[in-house]
């Protein structure tokens, strides 16, 4: 029953501790993991500036500040006219999601910014998928098609698992007709921020549609710039088929996704790539018109990918990244763009992978406090906890990332639990050690030498005590005519009826010596009374005897009789033996009185016999007859000596 308890509490500790591991980790993946991740790619792999074949011309304030927003097309289509015209740039993505006619302005406005993009060929415009149904379904359904029939791209899917095009978005921002008609490319501006604190740590590289999936923005850019429409996904990758590139990628709500990596904020600036005004732009474009020296040298554009966008205050498009509360969303979709340029992302570890850290970390723990004292341990455990954090960082900078709090929060959580398992399994195997030790010796005296644990040594004091014997008589006939096991079992049962006597009347049991006990009242537990006690206690054991002899004749057993003496006086209390081994006993001329009176019953047929000191405290609560002149072996002087008869009423 006891290893069956002990099996059951070790099963429950450890559903317990995979419970808290849970819960924990629950916690820290949810709250503690992102913030974390935030501040190690800020410290790692955010070190670098962003591509310098990636430029941004942003409608900032000072742009603003020449007309107010919102702008007319016309504005936009001289931004387009500039790069069309006198650049030689190899993409031009306008980071802006137009859904209408410009009604407040006149219908030339709308005309030219048309007519300037329908003679782009590099332009790419932005829509957005949404989760919302179309107000016209048929107008939908039609706008659909169209859209596949001109924007959707070569897509070869290879994949044995996550092969599911299920979507969450039920349209998608519909193009005026002549802009529609405009463009020859498009790419979705959607992006997707962590459900739990709004921060934007995952690109949507392709969007799944009415079964089809849809390059981003940044994407369709990279494509146009490789001159190609081709794309295989794979179970790990998207990989593009003319360039070979390999973007490792993962689902998510049906779309697939990768992990951002982020480029290091230029100097006093929002941005992670270079940028320009937008209305340097435009006013470059007039000068050049009139032959004038422009403001920006179209030369800089050359070869170069160029996303138009907007940063001014009130206009601003600002997402919270990883390296920025407001990061302007021009600058992130440069960003993804810049990630593919560079074939680099953030790879984090997969679910497997972290869980076996995990598991790991605390096997690895629980061996440690298992088999080290808690110093060496908490020593040990500290340094892997360092480890752990440096090969994180190492695998950061080397663009992978695992989680990091959790594991060391599961570590620490179970160093609590091992220590707390341990002091508790500690405590229970102490009280089983205490527990049996006290059945060799005295519980009081097992308490005394807990209690003063850490001043245990050898010697003592002098106290006045009450030392009592009881031995049977007749044992050794007795044992002669019974086996061993007989003789043992009515031991057992005698030695177990009068312990709870002699520990009722205040009575510790110093030793057992063979069929006789010996007991000392008034040390270690104080009882001014020991006297009085140690007679009531003798007594009672009589009485107890008497009903064993009843019940022993009943089962065929032979009878048994004891003789008692008591005696009272100063006598060595303490700890005897040597420095290795230690015995508490009491020691002195008054333990050799007490044992030789006991001997004195087997000549005056007697069960208890007292000392005249004993009498002198006890007159008053027995009734006695005194025997007189009795010579004691070791003593000069013959004693007095009483035969206890009774309590006295």
């Amino acid at each position: 029953m006891k290893i069956f308890k002990g099996k059951t509490f070790f099963i429950r500790s450890i559903l317990l501790h995979i419970f808290l591991v849970i819960a924990i980790a629950f916690v820290s993946i949810n709250f503690w993991e992102n913030p974390i991740y935030d501040t190690i790619i800020n410290s790692t792999s955010a070190k670098i500036t962003g591509s310098k074949d990636i430029s941004l011309i942003v409608i900032d304030n000072k742009s603003l500040d020449s007309y107010r927003w919102p702008w007319a097309r016309s504005l936009y289509g001289e931004i387009f006219e500039y790069f069309n015209k006198y650049t030689n740039a190899k993409v031009v993505v306008f980071d802006s999601v137009l859904s209408s006619l410009d009604k407040e302005r006149p219908a030339s406005s709308d005309k030219f910014f048309f007519d300037t993009v329908k003679q782009s060929d590099n332009f790419i415009g932005g829509y957005m998928a949404q989760s919302s149904q179309y107000e016209n379904l048929q107008e939908g359904s039609e706008y659909d098609n169209a859209f596949r029939k001109k924007f959707s791209i070569d897509i070869t899917d290879k994949r044995t698992k996550n092969n599911s095009r299920i979507s969450t978005y039920n349209s998608l921002t519909m193009f005026p007709k002549a802009y529609f008609d405009a463009q020859n490319f498009a790419g979705s501006v959607n992006l997707s921020l962590n459900p739990v604190d709004g921060v934007l740590r995952e690109a949507t590289d392709l969007i799944s549609y009415n079964e089809n999936y849809y390059p981003s923005l940044a994407l369709r850019a990279y494509l146009l710039a490789n001159n190609t429409d081709k794309i295989t996904l794979t179970n790990k990758y998207t990989v593009v088929d003319k360039t070979g590139l390999k973007i490792p990628s993962f689902v998510k709500n049906g779309d697939i996704k990768h992990n951002i990596k982020f480029y290091k904020l230029l100097p006093n600036s929002e941005f992670s790539h270079k940028d320009y005004s937008a209305i340097d732009i435009i006013n470059s474009n007039r000068l050049l018109k009139n032959g004038k020296k422009p403001i920006i040298n179209p030369l800089e554009f050359n070869n170069k990918i160029v996303l138009v966008g907007a940063n001014a205050m009130g206009v601003e498009d600002v997402l919270e990244t990883s390296i920025s509360l407001n990061h302007p969303g021009v600058d992130i979709q440069a960003t993804i763009l810049n990630n593919f340029l560079d074939n680099e992302y953030i790879v984090k570890f997969a679910l497997w992978q972290n869980i076996a850290i995990i598991i790991f970390l605390s096997i690895l723990t629980f061996a440690i406090i298992r088999f080290l004292a808690i110093i060496p341990s908490l020593i040990t455990l500290t340094g892997i906890a360092i480890i752990y954090l440096a090969f994180c960082i190492f695998c950061f900078q080397n663009n992978f990332a695992p989680y990091v709090i959790t594991p060391l929060a599961v570590q620490l959580s179970t160093m609590i639990f091992g220590y707390s398992y341990r002091f508790i399994l500690e405590g229970r195997n102490k009280e089983k050690i205490k527990n049996a030790m006290g059945k060799y010796l005295s519980q009081d005296i097992m308490k005394n030498v807990v209690q003063n644990i850490d001043d245990i040594k050898l010697g003592g004091k002098r106290a006045n005590v009450t030392v009592l014997f009881a031995d049977i008589r007749g044992f050794t006939s007795m044992s002669e005519k019974m086996t061993a096991e007989e003789v043992s079992v009515i031991l057992n049962e005698y030695f177990s009826e009068i312990e709870p006597i002699i520990t009722k009347y205040n009575g510790v049991i110093n030793k057992f010596i063979g069929d006789a006990v010996m007991a000392i009242f008034g040390e270690p537990i104080q009882d001014i009374d020991h006297p009085q006690n140690a007679v009531k206690c003798a007594c009672a054991m009589l009485k107890k005897v008497d009903e064993l002899q009843d019940k022993w004749l009943f089962e065929g057993k032979p009878k048994i009789e004891i003789g008692v003496g008591i005696n009272t006086g100063e006598a060595f209390v303490g700890n005897i033996g040597s420095e290795k081994r230690l015995e508490y006993t009491v020691i002195g001329d008054t333990v050799n009185l007490a044992s030789r009176i006991e001997s004195y019953n087997k000549v005056y047929k007697t069960n208890l016999l007292i000392s005249s000191s004993t009498y002198s405290y006890v007159s008053d609560i027995v009734d006695v007859i005194r025997i007189a002149d009795v010579t004691i072996r070791g003593k000069a002087k013959k004693m007095d000596i009483y035969e206890v008869l009774r309590l006295s009423d």
